[in-house]
């Protein structure tokens, strides 16, 4: 099963010692009985490829923190690997008014730019490049598509605090569901338990992102986008606002039993793409990501 889930035995052994494993024994009886019939295996997708997967979403996150934050994206080191290496289109240096929010935005930064390098770590030689990135033109469309601005209007991310804010609203309940979603596709537990402890941190980031444009009033946007989102990934309506001015905060996503929802990689792939149809490229990856996990649903 480890053979099965890294690309190779360099990639193995890198991941292990990223991750703090001291051997394989450890991981080998971890993982015994680890393979459902639901897994990516069974389809024939490896634990690296969904790792990989999850490697383009946080080159997109850490490349919108870093302009937001501190006016620069990533080192070019951190953007090499398998598959056609692009550009990153907009970025820059938001002004912010509230300093918590600054405060807010620079760790966040931090945060997704270590998720970058340690995931390209533990790939090693399996690791993806750098998609081409849009972080210009296609908050102008998901912007429109939700409503927030007429056709033919610009939505600028980096014009100010709150703008930044309902920008990466769009980003943290995306991953935080992709990271669900992906969690019955790997089979390796050491894999999935460093997966889960990025899950944790998007969670941490989606809900300083949602109380923060609770706090300023901005529930109808927040709304709005959250629509935009459950037109894109299917028509299960299992997004969710952050509550409206008159009645109770929704601060934390939930179904019934108190549990957050998934998205599979392709309806995460629907939305970065801004396609409810089954497609390979598109928004904020206007050449598609790499890796063999690459198709919308």
């Amino acid at each position: 099963m480890i053979n099965r889930s890294a690309e190779n035995e360099t990639d193995r052994r890198l991941f292990l010692k990223s991750a703090g494993v001291a051997g394989l024994g450890v991981v080998g009886a971890g993982a015994l009985g680890a393979t459902t019939a639901g897994s990516a295996q069974a389809a024939g997708v490896s634990d690296g490829a969904v790792l990989n997967f999850a490697l383009n979403l946080e080159y997109l996150e850490a490349e919108f923190y870093q302009y937001a934050a501190f006016g620069k994206g990533l080192d070019d080191k951190l953007t090499s690997g398998k598959g056609k290496k692009g550009g990153v289109k907009g970025g820059r240096q938001v002004s912010f008014a509230t300093p918590a929010i600054r405060k807010y935005a620079e760790e966040i930064a931090t945060d997704e730019l270590d998720h970058v390098t340690f995931l390209r770590k533990a790939l090693g030689g399996a690791k993806v490049a750098r998609p081409a990135i849009n972080i210009q033109e296609s908050f102008t469309a998901a912007a429109t598509a939700a409503g927030l601005i007429q056709p033919g209007q610009t939505f600028d991310p980096y014009a100010n605090e709150d703008n930044f804010l309902l920008a990466a609203y769009i980003f943290e309940d995306v991953g935080v569901t992709a990271y669900k979603g992906a969690a019955p596709l790997i089979s390796n537990k050491t894999y999935l338990e460093a997966a889960a402890g990025i899950l944790a941190v998007e969670a941490y980031h989606a809900g300083i992102v949602r109380s923060a444009l609770y706090s300023k009033g901005l529930q109808d946007a927040a709304k709005a986008i959250s629509n935009a989102r459950d037109s894109l990934d299917g028509k299960s309506g299992k997004d969710q606002g952050i509550g409206s001015e008159a009645g109770k905060a929704n601060l934390v996503p939930t179904d019934k039993n108190g549990i957050a929802f998934s998205r599979t990689p392709g309806q995460v792939l629907n939305v970065v793409y801004l396609n409810p149809k089954s497609v390979t490229k598109g928004g904020f990856f206007p050449r598609g990501v790499n890796g063999a996990v690459n198709k919308s649903a």
